[in-house]
């Protein structure tokens, strides 16, 4: 190989040719074969493998992973679905929803000085060892410290800017009738849920369903991007009731002055409308307020018309009579021996409360004979005798679309002893509920027809068709002799209304404790309809225990009655149908127990 050097000498350039030699070349170590075929092996493995995690990440474990990111940061929200509304047959609100907030915290952000401790413990209705406790909880990211609290509460709460604590919105049933309308419609919990009355019957009904909507929450459960709703919420269905707010605040009045006239435990009435079978009135005093459950009375919870059973008395002595009028054993006029108010059945004694002598079946009725009414039913059998209770719904679970009704008490006739029977006829040895006495008197004032009864308005007001037990007859053979119970020489005088006529039967029983009866305690009923002729409501009344001012029913039961009569009638615009005077002042003839 040759080198030029070229070099410039007096403005000429001379060219030198220089040999230096055969270029050397850098040494060569080849590859062997088997090296680069496992390196692309290697590489290939190395890429399918990453091919292979790619579509395992991507598809076979898609769902798992875009389930633990979304369980980090996504989040389906509840719509809330408003829960339907419950009102009279009027229209009169007696459920609704509210809004509210429900005040909560994440324990392990909480800062606040003692002073703000303090006054949140007092806003929020706690002590401040009850907010301690909540905020000290550090094993939880989220805790209520109290729910369903009012939107001014929360505003208050939200300006002392404490670090941690939170709001969020919700809703609160209200109940505006509170203790007025309490048992019918009982409550829902704190998550809207019904748990007692026709909140908890009709519960599917008026929650409703809840929505969904998908959001991103970051740690402090604030919202930061709404994703959509993925399904709507539906609202509840409103209920309308039968019952009347006027008619129930008029029942409500006139149980609680009794209740405390009387120094009497409890007490419950009813009113129906005869035409279609509508309950307008349905009450128990005392009561209580749904709105305010912190300190409810559980035994104040109980709807004790449905759910309470007792000794109806002498109100049952109609239902005898009627049955041997029916089967042709006597007539109105018939004559009874009911003697010197004493009859001696076996080793037992019934007893009336005067000497009677001889009677007709309608002073048996007016005077309340214990012992007339237990000889008319030695007329009939005990089978005929039972088959009619069962007939009105005696010894039967009325449904009438609440919870807890009790089916009372009816023994099989068969077991029937002859002074079992004689009781019996006149209310005792034989119990149900105020519900089943009220369904069962609807067979007077409808000529014999058992109607239904509901709690639930129907669109139609038009009168309902019943089930035969009587002929028309008898039921208005057995209207007059109850309405001459109300009269002068009755036991009822002062069931009387003003303007109108009523007929009706009172009731006096020992109360049964353990296995017998306690002979310094007592139930006082009434149960009767009103105008007489053209019946338009029935009404029942019991007052359990009364210990002050008179224990009969007369006394006690039938006063209510009046009240109520009086001032339903004239709520519904019935027409008069009496003189505007009553013998209301005369002196009752007490009813034989």
């Amino acid at each position: 190989d040759i080198l030029y050097d070229t070099k410039t000498r007096g403005g000429q350039t001379m060219n030198r040719a220089v040999n230096i030699g055969k270029a050397k070349t850098p040494p060569h170590f080849p590859l062997e074969a088997w090296r680069s075929r496992l390196a692309l092996t290697g590489i290939l493995l190395g890429m399918t493998a990453l091919s292979l995690w790619a579509v395992k990440l991507q598809l076979l474990d898609n769902d798992f992973l875009q389930s633990k990111g979304d369980a980090r940061y996504s989040r389906l929200l509840e719509i809330p679905a408003p829960r339907g509304k419950i009102y009279d047959r009027n229209g009169v609100v007696l459920a609704s929803n509210i809004p509210a907030r429900a005040i909560w915290v994440i324990p392990e952000d909480v800062r606040m000085t003692a002073a703000q401790e303090s006054k949140l413990a007092s806003l929020l209705g706690m002590s401040v060892a009850e907010i301690r406790k909540k905020v000290a909880q550090d094993d939880k990211r989220f805790v209520y410290l109290k729910r369903q609290v009012s939107q001014e509460v929360s505003d208050q709460i939200k300006a002392m800017k404490i670090a941690g604590v939170n709001s969020q919105k919700e809703v609160k049933r209200d109940y505006p009738q509170a203790e007025v309308f309490a048992h019918l419609t009982g409550f829902t919990n704190i998550e809207g849920q019904g748990q007692e009355g026709l909140e908890l019957v009709y519960d599917k009904d008026i929650q409703g369903q809840v929505g969904k909507r998908k959001v991103i929450r970051d740690r402090l459960g604030n919202v930061i991007e709404d994703q959509g709703v993925m399904q709507e919420a539906r609202p509840g269905k409103d209920v309308y009731l039968s019952l009347d707010a006027r008619v129930q605040y008029i029942v409500y009045t006139a149980l609680r002055d009794a209740v405390k006239f009387h120094n009497a435990k409890s007490a419950s009435a009813m009113v129906v409308d005869t035409r279609t079978g509508e309950i307008l009135a349905l009450e128990n005093y005392p009561s209580y307020d749904p709105n305010k459950r912190s300190n409810m009375d559980i035994d104040a919870l109980r709807n004790r018309a449905v759910t309470d059973i007792f000794e109806p008395g002498s109100t049952l002595k109609p239902f005898t009579v009627a049955l041997a009028l029916e089967k042709g054993k006597i007539t109105p006029q018939s004559m009874i021996e009911a003697g010197n108010g004493q009859f001696q059945i076996g080793d037992a004694l019934i007893s009336d409360s005067h000497a009677n002598g001889s009677l007709t079946v309608q002073q048996v009725i007016q005077k309340s004979s214990n012992i007339g009414t237990s000889k008319i039913s030695f007329m009939l059998t005990p089978q005929e005798m039972w088959t009619m209770f069962d007939n009105v719904g005696f010894g039967r679970q009325y449904k009438v679309g609440f919870p807890g009704v009790s089916p009372g008490l009816l023994r099989p006739y068969k077991n029937w002893q002859k002074i079992e029977q004689a009781t019996m006829s006149y209310g005792h040895g034989i119990a149900m509920s105020l519900l089943q006495l009220t369904h069962a008197y609807t067979v007077f004032a409808r000529d014999g027809e058992l109607i239904d009864l509901t709690l639930i308005k129907k669109e139609t007001p038009e009168a309902v068709a019943g089930t035969r037990v009587f002929s028309a007859r008898t039921a208005q053979e057995m209207r007059t002799m109850m309405h001459m119970a109300t009269e002068p020489g009755g036991t009822a005088p002062k069931a009387q209304v003003v303007g109108y006529t009523v007929a009706g039967k009172t009731g006096t029983a020992y109360k049964v404790e353990g296995n017998g009866y306690n002979k310094n305690k007592y139930v006082a009923t009434f149960a009767g309809l009103a105008p007489v002729n053209q019946p338009r409501i029935v009404v029942t009344v019991m007052v359990d225990d009364p210990s002050a001012n008179g224990h009969f029913g007369g006394v006690v039961a039938a006063p209510v009655f009046s009240q109520i009569v009086s001032e339903t009638l004239r709520t519904l615009s019935v027409t008069p149908d009496a003189p505007y005077k009553t013998s209301i002042n005369h002196t009752a003839t007490e009813e034989s127990m």
